[in-house]
């Protein structure tokens, strides 16, 4: 895991928050054959994250650390990565 915690609704964000977390840790976003690709250092508290601002969406933490957002599927989406 990388960086802290998102801080608790009645808490201020601070710089680590805002350097680690996605979507502000972003360090670039691509779009690559339909399929949203946040490059960064990221971790299934992200993932988390990002399924909860792409509902119905699959997401995925790829093995560079990125997230990419895949269309629903009945299928496990694969990692362009």
């Amino acid at each position: 895991m990388t960086g802290p915690d998102l801080p608790q609704p009645d808490e201020l964000f601070d710089i680590d928050v805002w350097e680690h977390r996605w979507p502000s840790g972003t360090e670039k976003a691509e779009l690559m054959y339909g399929i949203l690709i946040f490059s960064g250092q990221f971790d299934e508290r992200d993932v988390e994250i990002a399924r909860r601002a792409y509902p119905g969406r699959q997401v995925v933490l790829n093995s560079g650390g990125g997230i990419e957002i895949h269309p629903a599927s009945d299928i496990p989406p694969e990692s362009l990565w």
